[in-house]
């Protein structure tokens, strides 16, 4: 089985990797993923964005369904995978990271980080643009529905602050508008179908060029978004170290696959490194 050795074998001495996270960083913390261990679905598949744009019962559906989900999620505590990354980060072993994930768990333990797909603690009107915090949103859409959360039997948390309903009907849901145009608001995170900014692309690819080799944590690697900086390391001839339990869709381009917990395997990781 391969080990924290075998990473340290591919990591030069005083040269530092970028990391790329995914939702196995934060299931710890309480915020399951999407994929099980074979990289397929757990649970329905994440809201379109035409979709989301298109009607409004997909945006009743979403935001009846957010509105329970986003508390659980909002009290999330950065895990110990967070944490060692933070570390790694500070010590100049780590020279950025590149997250797919939208809970800011990673800056909440001390990282900087490229938010590839945004971050759910803001909201944003498609329309004229305007922000707001999602606390402020979640407050503004509870008054809208003050007795939701009675007409649903049981609630199940979700990926992305998500939650699973029984005996919802979504169609007694208030969506307000943008109170500045009367526009869609819309979390300020990346949709199923919607592009990632490419200011944020170009600064992931710049970081992955400055680096000695590309740290995979906690990804299955199943979206072209985070699959295509462990191409680009690969091409460039980088050492692609993977950690992850259950097969990733960059497996076949990995210089190293570890499958163990990634809490662990990132305090080992860090340790080794200090000791070296």
């Amino acid at each position: 089985m391969s080990s924290i050795a075998d990473a340290l074998a591919l990591w030069p001495e005083k040269q530092s990797f970028a990391a790329l996270t995914g939702a196995g960083c934060s299931t710890s913390a309480g915020i399951p993923d999407y994929r099980d261990e074979r990289g397929e679905w757990k649970h329905a598949r994440p809201v379109q964005y035409a979709d989301f744009m298109a009607h409004e019962s997909v945006r009743q559906r979403y935001w009846a369904r957010s509105m329970l989900g986003w508390p659980r999620m909002a009290r999330a505590e950065p895990t110990e995978c967070h944490r060692a990354i933070a570390e790694l980060q500070k010590s100049g072993r780590i020279n950025g990271i590149i997250t797919q994930n939208v809970d800011r768990l990673h800056q909440r333990a001390g990282s900087t980080a490229i938010d590839l797909h945004g971050a759910l603690e803001e909201v944003q009107c498609q329309a004229c643009g305007a922000e707001w915090s999602r606390r402020n949103w979640q407050a503004r859409i509870s008054r809208h529905n003050p007795d939701w959360q009675a007409t649903v039997s049981n609630i199940q948390d979700a990926p992305d602050g998500d939650a699973i309903l029984e005996g919802a009907d979504y169609g007694s849901f208030v969506v307000p508008p943008c109170d500045r145009c009367g526009g869609i608001v819309k979390p300020k995170v990346v949709f199923f179908g919607e592009n990632v900014p490419k200011s944020r692309v170009e600064a992931a690819f710049d970081l992955v060029e400055s680096a000695a080799g590309l740290l995979v944590v906690g990804s299955s690697l199943m979206v072209f978004s985070g699959l295509r900086f462990v191409r680009a390391a690969h091409q460039a001839g980088k050492p692609v170290i993977i950690v992850n339990r259950g097969v990733t869709r960059g497996d076949d381009l990995a210089s190293l696959k570890i499958e163990a917990d990634v809490g662990l395997s990132m305090r080992a990781l860090h340790d080794a490194l200090e000791r070296r």
